[in-house]
């Protein structure tokens, strides 16, 4: 059965695709399994051409305390050794972030968790189970995600292992939160979320997660859906949530990765399809730890970007408390004209602030070249990001 979300991402889709009759016909030939003609995709560019470059920052895994389970904050308090709130208020915890994406028009946050308020008899974790965790913030921290961005878009991505912490109605809770805030939801489908932009245009974000919303080890739906999108409006987003976990989980590799016995799928494999598909930009998150980046195809690839604030049962020792936001300039026809990493550091429990040493761009630089010696993303100190230097074997 149809539900009301899909329903209302296909009218909006559908609505942005009659608004923008170049590309209205590369977009049907994609869905007819046809190559797009070189001739539509220059009417496209051409009607595009004169669109101003757009500012995305994106960030990892945002989760503000959890009212599933507040058990916790008793235990960290011991650890501790002073007192913690379950639940902290969102806005405080969120301010330092503000002056990091003031220059951005559109922020792209994973929240890590289900949004709500109500009565819910659903319990994600066993009894006794291990690695096992239940996030579900309170209904406030939907504004307060808003309100890190009051002028630019925000976009929440849904697509990860804990957006159904709270069952299939905290799915429904959370979007309902979400979208009464003001903040775009992608990740529940394979429709992508059109941002609006200025002069008409629009940005397309699309969400995988190997534990909800459309898989990433599936490249044959990745291609076809990245390059469905791609076909709409040249500049799109793609954010991933996939890869093993923690501080032995730094390197990326081609190759299937596990975590708890889970497949949690191939990050380059998934990257390079949606990179060669149309994505300008390719943001990564889930291993809790930050990871290299590369160049393909033309888009930059953050494999992991950390934590950026979580607050709850997490474990924030070394390399967990590094985080950062990956943010670049698109221009008309989704090429990336200038990108930074933007450092930050958890110091404690949910206090987050930019990292003046800029020590997740510099271990993302080390990680870069470790793991991908040729299309490394070469990363400064004050986190410019560059392309590598052309290679001759």
């Amino acid at each position: 059965m149809t539900s009301r979300i899909d329903l209302v991402a296909s009218v909006v889709l559908v609505l942005a695709t009659l608004c923008a009759p170049a590309a209205t016909g590369a977009a049907q030939v994609v869905e007819a399994g046809g190559a797009v003609p070189d001739s539509a995709l220059r009417g496209e560019s051409a009607a595009l051409a004169a669109s101003s470059p757009v500012r995305v920052c994106a960030g990892g895994d945002v989760t503000i305390g959890t009212n599933l389970d507040t058990a916790w904050a008793a235990r960290s308090s011991k650890w501790a050794r002073r007192r913690l709130a379950p639940f902290p208020d969102a806005d405080s915890l969120l301010r330092p972030l503000r002056p990091l994406v003031a220059d951005a028009d559109l922020v792209l946050l994973n929240v890590e968790g289900a949004i709500g308020d109500s009565p819910t008899s659903h319990t994600k974790c066993r009894p006794g189970a291990s690695l096992c965790y239940a996030f579900r913030q309170p209904a406030a921290t939907a504004g307060a995600l808003r309100r890190v961005a009051p002028s630019a878009a925000v976009v929440g991505n849904l697509a990860n292992n804990h957006a159904r912490d709270a069952g299939d109605d905290g799915v429904d809770e959370t979007v309902a939160s979400l979208e009464r805030a003001g903040i775009l939801v992608t990740g529940l489908d394979t429709v992508p979320t059109l941002v609006p932009l200025a002069g008409g245009d629009s940005l397309a974000v699309i969400g995988f997660s190997t534990s909800a919303g459309p898989d990433p080890r599936d490249t044959a739906l990745v291609r076809r859906v990245v390059a469905r999108a791609a076909a709409r409006t040249p500049r799109v987003v793609v954010t991933m949530h996939m890869g093993a976990e923690g501080r032995t989980a730094q390197r990326t590799r081609d190759t299937t990765e596990l975590f708890a016995g889970v497949d949690r799928g191939n990050s380059i494999a998934f990257a390079r399809t949606a990179a060669e598909a149309g994505a300008s930009l390719v943001v990564g998150h889930g291993p809790h730890v930050m990871r290299g980046a590369e160049w393909w195809d033309g888009a930059l690839v953050a494999y992991s970007l950390g934590n950026l604030l979580t607050y709850g049962p997490f474990n924030l020792t070394p390399p967990n408390d590094r985080g950062a936001l990956l943010c670049a300039t698109l221009d008309a026809g989704g090429a990336v004209l200038e990108a930074a990493m933007r450092s930050t550091r958890q110091r404690a429990m949910g206090h987050v602030g930019a990292d003046a040493r800029g020590s997740a761009a510099l271990v993302a630089d080390s990680l870069s070249r470790l793991d991908f010696p040729w299309t490394a993303a070469r990363i400064a100190a004050d986190g410019t990001i560059r392309r590598p230097a052309p290679h001759h074997p």
